[in-house]
């Protein structure tokens, strides 16, 4: 069962936070954080993407974050709460759209091997921001960023607990996205919490890295010496409920680049093998072309590709398709060879062009937009983009990835390629920060 507790953080004295937080350091560009440090020299960015060098930049952000505490930027919270995190939007592509508030609550998980199948992954991760995230775990003893996990309750019995708190923070960001805190202490309501979530399995929906990386710097201070509190043992999360209407996963689109070769009608002839391949008007928008792919993704797997010349095909799984026959697809579970996703690249980007697991993983072929407009406009070439990296070769446009399907694929003990999902909004950095320090008495 799942072992969560209330957090007694680190947190920010001003009331102006909008300065103060930022994203997940993953995607933040360079220009981002040189905008994000503006705004304060407090600002959190400076801890999760320190100024530096090599791994001098690791000592800048433990140097950063003592600064912070002396000067009473970040204080320490007096009781343990759970907080309460809404965040209020316009669905990214949809400016007419009626707005969604996103609710859930930041707070720690105890930190378990996937192999218990408490907490369950569904993307494989990469080699490199886990060793860059565990020398800054080492060096700043600081769980800065949260993950996002999502538990079960279908019948939103936990709604009531999750009422009563106080706010603590409200703002905006440039985005549009309005942020609000709420500080939950009561003492009955944190108990049904936690009683709550401990009879779901957690589901990552986001923080994939930055788990494995204070799993194994748990392992590492662990110990004789290590911090009589057990802080180090649990992780910072931002929990949602999986049942919620208003947790909406968006796609993230496929746009294949730096190919030695590629002819759309050539992949026409080898995908008809196992897709029925239909043509869209030359020159056809995203938005009808997201519309065409919803329609066709109520009976079964597909996806547009696109092509340079405006030419577009929808690609449908045929119903009779033997997957299990087939050279890639058929070497996956069942949950995972019906995703959209992963017929895509089992069944198109690996066997018909060329791109290996090995070169997915590292980007070689592959950018993976979520705005289906400036994607088309760089694969046409009317884009700045398109002038700065070129257009690429084909740009599939995927349906999103149902939470259903994600956790099917996870409880089965199977992972989904990268970047199965786009959860939206971003959980920002900078609302709670849990310490692992072994100096400090900090109550879990």
């Amino acid at each position: 069962m799942a072992d969560i507790a209330p957090l007694t953080p680190l947190r920010f004295s001003s009331s102006d936070l909008g300065a103060l937080v930022a994203p997940p350091y993953d995607v933040i560009s360079v220009a981002e954080r040189d905008a994000l440090a503006a705004l304060s020299p407090d600002n959190v960015v400076r801890l999760i993407l320190p100024a530096g060098e090599g791994d001098s930049k690791y000592a800048v952000a433990a140097a950063e974050l003592a600064r912070m505490r002396s000067a009473g930027a970040l204080v320490r919270d007096a009781e343990p709460a759970y907080y309460k995190y809404e965040q209020t939007f316009t669905p990214p592509g949809e400016p007419h759209a009626a707005k969604r508030t996103r609710t859930g609550f930041l707070g720690l998980v105890r930190l378990v091997p996937f192999s218990e199948r408490i907490v369950l992954p569904h993307e494989r991760t990469l080699s490199g921001p886990k060793e860059d995230r565990l020398k800054l775990f080492r060096s700043t003893r600081t769980n800065l960023s949260p993950g996002f996990m999502l538990y079960r309750d279908p019948s939103r019995a936990l709604d009531g607990a999750l009422a009563k708190g106080t706010v603590v923070a409200e703002f905006d960001t440039p985005d549009g996205i309005h942020h609000r805190l709420t500080k939950i202490a009561d003492k009955d309501a944190v108990a049904a919490i936690t009683k709550g979530v401990a009879s779901s399995k957690l589901l990552i929906a986001d923080g994939h890295h930055r788990y494995e990386t204070a799993l194994r710097y748990s392992g590492e201070v662990d110990g004789p010496g290590a911090l009589a509190n057990g802080a180090h043992k649990y992780f910072m999360v931002f929990f949602a409920n999986e049942d919620d209407p208003n947790l909406v996963v968006y796609p993230t689109h496929r746009h294949v680049h730096a190919l030695p070769s590629f002819s759309l009608d050539d992949l026409a002839a080898k995908a008809a093998l196992l897709f029925t391949v239909e043509k869209i008007d030359a020159g056809a928008e995203a938005p009808a072309l997201l519309a065409r792919l919803a329609e066709a993704g109520k009976k079964g797997p597909s996806f547009v590709a696109g092509g340079r010349d405006g030419r577009a095909l929808l690609l449908s799984l045929k119903a009779d398709a033997d997957l299990g026959a087939h050279a890639v697809l058929g070497a996956m579970i069942p949950e995972l060879r019906r995703t959209d996703v992963a017929v895509l690249h089992g069944g198109i980007l690996e066997p018909l062009l060329g791109i290996t697991k090995e070169a997915q993983a590292a980007k070689t072929n592959l950018w993976y937009p979520q705005d289906a407009r400036a994607a088309l406009a760089q694969l046409r070439g009317q884009s700045d983009a398109a002038r700065t990296n070129g257009p690429g070769d084909v740009l599939f446009l995927m349906n999103a990835t149902p939470v259903a399907d994600v956790r099917k694929v996870a409880e089965a003990g199977e992972v989904m390629p990268q970047k199965a999902t786009f959860f939206y909004p971003k959980v920002l950095t900078g609302l709670c920060i849990h310490t692992l320090e072994t100096s400090e008495a900090v109550q879990i």
